[in-house]
């Protein structure tokens, strides 16, 4: 009689909870998928990116809006807070051999951002290009930088050395 090696058969394998758990998991996930009857990403919950930035004698904001057009943004300044508001509408539609799809969505946002003190809410410039919203908000004259320029006195550093010698 020959002996042979054991070898478990394909699927027994040890009970392991970590691995069932990160299985429940990935089906979980797998639940939130989207499916095609669902929104793209891009298109459901959406806020747009926004930059903001200091130069010498203004702040810039920049918010990336594509696929809108300029009359569906809406810009505003109440007190010392900036808002952005627009309303998104897409439509597509396929028309093949053998189907018809249509798709309408539509969707709106808003973002606030503080201003800081001391820009002249009067002069704020909104430019809209290829999909990127451009605010020019310019520092009041009393806010902008005064370059004051610092030089060396002689006096004080032979000062220093008459009290360097007294201390020793």
């Amino acid at each position: 009689m020959a002996i042979e090696r054991w070898r478990p058969r394909w699927g027994i394998a040890p009970w392991r909870p970590s691995r069932e758990l990160e299985e429940w998991g990935r089906r979980f996930d797998d639940l939130w998928e989207q499916p095609l009857w669902r929104l793209p990403v891009e298109e459901r919950d959406w806020t747009p990116a926004v930059d903001v930035f200091e130069k010498e004698d203004r702040f810039v904001v920049k918010a990336e809006l594509p696929g809108m057009k300029e009359e569906d943004i809406d810009v505003s300044v109440v007190g010392d807070t900036l808002s952005i508001r627009g309303e998104k509408k897409t439509e597509t539609e396929v028309k093949k051999e053998d189907y018809y799809r249509s798709e309408r969505s539509y969707g709106s946002f808003y973002r606030s951002i503080r201003l800081p003190s001391g820009v002249d809410a009067d002069k704020i410039e909104a430019g809209f290009e290829n999909g990127v919203l451009e605010l020019t908000l310019p520092k009041s004259a009393r806010v902008k930088p005064k370059k004051i320029r610092v030089s060396a006195k002689k006096a004080a550093s032979s000062t220093r050395k008459r009290a360097v010698k007294t201390a020793k």
